[in-house]
């Protein structure tokens, strides 16, 4: 993989947890730095809090994009498109993570640990991470989701 990024950070609720530490040792093993902001084990937690420590990580500047993970990626993506200036996506495969970046400039990449295997999730980080913003006719648009709220 090729991969415009060098930071990402990581967060995922109880449901997540196994898969996100699947996520890091792929990003780690490409080189890629990793902000682990939890859950740190499978007891259960809610969501909504480890979505607000990912965006909050995102909009600080910390890591120019993120990974949150859940057990269906619907509620951690819900929490996350909470927050101004981020622009999270749920991906189930390749075209709709690249179409996210491509389209959308999603920072946020939103998995479903109990809906997509680990193969496929590696093929849908590496698509999110290596694929650019293609701006242009997209840029409005994206300009316009500030403006919401």
């Amino acid at each position: 993989m090729q991969s415009r990024v060098s930071m990402v950070a990581l967060a995922a609720d109880h449901a997540g947890f196994a898969f996100k530490e699947t996520v890091k040792g792929q990003l780690t093993a490409e080189g890629i730095k990793v902000i682990d902001l939890g859950t740190h084990d499978e007891g259960r937690v809610d969501y909504p809090d480890f979505g607000a420590r990912l965006a909050e990580a995102i909009r600080a500047g910390q890591a120019p994009v993120g990974i949150g993970i859940c057990g269906s990626g619907i509620g951690i993506s819900m929490a996350l498109n909470r927050y101004k200036g981020i622009r999270a996506a749920l991906c189930h495969d390749v075209t709709t993570a690249k179409l996210a970046r491509l389209h959308n400039d999603a920072n946020v990449l939103c998995l479903g640990a109990r809906i997509t295997g680990a193969a496929t999730a590696s093929d849908i980080v590496d698509a999110f991470l290596s694929t650019e913003f293609e701006g242009g006719r997209h840029q409005s648009r994206v300009e316009k989701l500030e403006t919401i709220g």
